[in-house]
């Protein structure tokens, strides 16, 4: 099963060319969301903006090889490793999920696009597979094991808000792939559709544009580190030191020592991310 081409029966029904305009048109739907995305929500100009405070603020000039040093640094470091969890298996639970989903798309697209006809597809079916089966892996133990963990993320697996349309979308996208190259049948093939357009269709409501967003912002985190910004920013005065009250009489008295109501049991709920 896992060496066979799921799109070569497929073939019979649906034209080469139908998948491959269909493939086109997710990729035209994703690059829409993510500049619709930078649009609603400014990023681009954020960026911008921030990277005009931070030369103001720099200490040093940070020159192009040194740049070029730190975005390979971000690539292996940010990127290809995700060394920004710190919550050790949430980090392996995200590798799972994101190179089994770049095994999926990338799998697809050649099969589609160089073996949609073809039974001798080489290693791309079993390449398929297994990238469903590591998003599934990686995914299903993030929603029902690592994100239903209360103290960590106070969110019940039940519990469905905006932010988790992406990896809904992806798990049911993989899992109805998989269900459908074991079962075979068009309503299967059609589920398995419907739910991958709900994912690359949905870019611009859901978290999928993220991943394009993370990279550029641990990128210019590392070059505010290396051009001495970071260190210029203004310090946190200690609010319990009386001298600083003296000179700001506005801030409660109580700030800077144990805030009101503190052990009463006030829940605070985390916010739900991936």
């Amino acid at each position: 099963m896992f060496t066979t081409n799921p799109f070569l029966e497929l073939s019979g029904l649906i034209s080469p060319l139908a998948m491959q305009i269909y493939v086109i048109a997710m990729v035209i739907l994703v690059a829409g969301g993510t500049i619709l995305d930078t649009i609603h929500k400014k990023s681009a100009q954020y960026f911008f903006e921030n990277s005009e405070k931070q030369k103001k603020m720099s200490s040093r000039e940070v020159s192009g090889g040194e740049k070029v040093g730190i975005a390979v640094k971000t690539v292996a470091v940010d990127v290809l490793t995700s060394a920004e969890f710190c919550n050790q298996k949430r980090r392996v639970a995200h590798l799972l999920t994101m190179y089994g989903f770049i095994l999926f798309v990338v799998s697809t697209a050649v099969m589609i696009f160089g073996y949609a006809d073809s039974a001798n597809a080489a290693a791309w079916p079993l390449l398929w597979h297994l990238g469903a089966l590591m998003v599934c892996v990686g995914g299903y133990w993030f929603w029902f094991v690592i994100r239903v963990d209360v103290a960590a993320e106070g969110n019940p697996w039940y519990r469905v808000v905006r932010a988790d349309l992406f990896i809904l979308a992806l798990l049911a996208t993989t899992t109805l792939a998989l269900l459908w190259s074991v079962f075979e049948g068009i309503f299967l093939f059609a589920l398995f559709i419907a739910a991958a357009t709900v994912l690359f269709g949905t870019v611009f409501w859901s978290k999928f544009a993220h991943m394009f967003f993370k990279p550029a912002a641990a990128f210019q985190k590392r070059v505010t580190k290396a051009d001495g910004s970071m260190e210029n920013l203004p310090e946190i005065p200690d609010l319990s030191d009386p001298a600083v009250h003296q000179k700001y009489p506005d801030i409660p008295e109580y700030l800077g020592k144990n805030p009101p109501n503190m052990g009463l049991g006030i829940k605070r709920e985390a916010p739900n991310h991936y």
